[in-house]
């Protein structure tokens, strides 16, 4: 079954867990390493929000831990996604394009093949969140910030460490606000 046929399901089931007024605002698929697939769904209503973490047969997860961890890993791999490449990918490739016709530096085209390699590993929405697509994100951004002449730190890595109380505060929130009980 494909992605987007399992958030329908899963959108569907969610709906049941709604309160009068609120609705499903989004959903987030994510596989953390302890267990299988594991939907966050994002609850809305006009001044308040929740969210409800649905294991893959659409039964409400209980665990404070796995619940954390999978707010953790979306939040993770959303701002990954939106690090890479400086942030704005298209625009560094239109940069280093232009730079080749215009200077041809020395290593001009392993920076545009490391950029590529970043935009090929960046994947299109809906996507799910696990550690091995953070880990193949790391990797390709590495890769282009060597070619660009970073040698002694990683922007990249830099970018997701400072995120590191924003994913916190998610996964905090998450639990705050989850609708259901919490082991």
């Amino acid at each position: 079954m494909a992605l987007s046929d399992d958030l329908e399901r899963i959108a569907t089931a969610a709906v049941v867990y709604a309160a009068p007024g609120e609705r499903v605002a989004g959903i987030l698929a994510a596989e953390p390493l302890s267990a299988g697939r594991v939907y966050l769904c994002a609850y809305e209503s006009e001044d308040e929000h929740g969210w409800l973490a649905l294991d893959d047969d659409a039964r409400p997860v209980t665990g404070r831990a796995l619940v954390r961890e999978v707010a953790s890993l979306a939040a993770l791999c959303e701002l990954a996604e939106e690090t890479a490449g400086g942030g704005d990918l298209p625009a560094l490739r239109a940069r280093l394009a232009e730079l080749r016709e215009t200077e041809a530096p020395e290593g001009i085209e392993e920076a545009e093949e490391a950029a590529a390699a970043l935009e090929r590993a960046l994947r299109a929405a809906p996507r799910v969140a696990t550690s091995g697509y953070l880990d193949e994100l790391g990797a390709a951004s590495r890769r282009l910030e060597r070619a660009l002449g970073e040698d002694a730190r990683s922007p990249f890595a830099g970018a997701l460490q400072q995120s590191a109380a924003a994913v916190e505060e998610l996964a905090a929130d998450v639990e705050r606000h989850h609708k259901g009980p919490l082991d």
